[in-house]
């Protein structure tokens, strides 16, 4: 099947590496317009740019601020033209003990940007997307939402779970005003973030806990989004997509 977004008009958070990076190419190179967010990376977009000079944009912000989160659907609307889809993928994924004296900074700054700021982008969508009565969602959430995680990675599980509960509420509350709405849970991904984990469990500890193997990579998980995002796939709306090498089936 040869999926043709022509028209599509996107914004993808995170954009610039790992899983976002792959869902942008994803996109672009299936003819979406794409404003690509990022915050401290920007060599990946800059040459998304090059790429696509006529279809890909690019905006720099901080997720972990409020205020500016609550900006990046408006700006993404005037630089574009308007918006058809948002894509939650940014988020953070930081070790912390209970015994650290940081755990309820961990706690709020992964919410924040794990489940906060994708609500606020998501509030700010909806008032667009009801109007011209079609939108469409995608929420990069993880395994973790549902068979939990490592006791150093517990907010982060929970951040994830939330995310989930969020895209149900959405595809149930808002379906008749034509907004469709996915989560995508994927397990363990070979990405720049995912570095720290291998690190300190080593890859083995990784694979061995996997079906297939070898590790899941971002374009492994992208084409599944074209594929939501497309029209093919309304009447899956609210559910969630399991990406995860077989390690996690429910």
């Amino acid at each position: 099947m040869t999926i043709d977004l022509s028209g599509k008009r996107c914004l993808v958070t995170g954009s610039s590496r790992g899983i976002g990076l792959a869902i942008a190419s994803e996109l672009l190179s299936s003819g979406a317009t794409v404003m690509l967010h990022h915050n401290r990376h920007s060599e990946n977009v800059i040459e998304l740019q090059r790429q696509y000079p006529h279809t890909a944009r690019k905006i720099k912000l901080d997720l972990n601020d409020a205020a500016t989160s609550q900006a990046l659907v408006q700006k993404t609307i005037d630089a574009i033209g308007g918006l058809d889809v948002l894509i939650n993928n940014a988020g953070i994924a930081i070790s912390c003990d209970i015994s650290s004296d940081k755990w309820e900074d961990v706690w709020e700054k992964t919410f924040n940007i794990n489940t906060k700021a994708p609500g606020i982008l998501i509030k700010n969508a909806l008032k667009h997307f009801i109007k011209q009565k079609n939108g469409y969602i995608v929420n990069i959430s993880s395994r973790a939402a549902f068979r939990g995680d490592t006791k150093d990675y517990m907010a982060y599980a929970a951040s994830k779970g939330a995310l989930v509960a969020l895209t149900r509420t959405v595809a149930r509350a808002y379906g008749k005003d034509g907004i469709k709405a996915f989560d995508i849970a994927p397990g363990f991904t070979q990405t720049d973030m995912a570095q720290d984990f291998i690190s300190k469990y080593g890859p083995d500890y990784v694979v061995n806990d996997l079906a297939l193997n070898e590790i899941t990579k971002p374009e492994n998980i992208s084409p599944t989004v074209a594929f939501l995002i497309s029209g093919f796939a309304d009447h899956l709306t609210g559910t969630t997509i399991d990406i995860n090498a077989g390690s996690y089936v429910h």
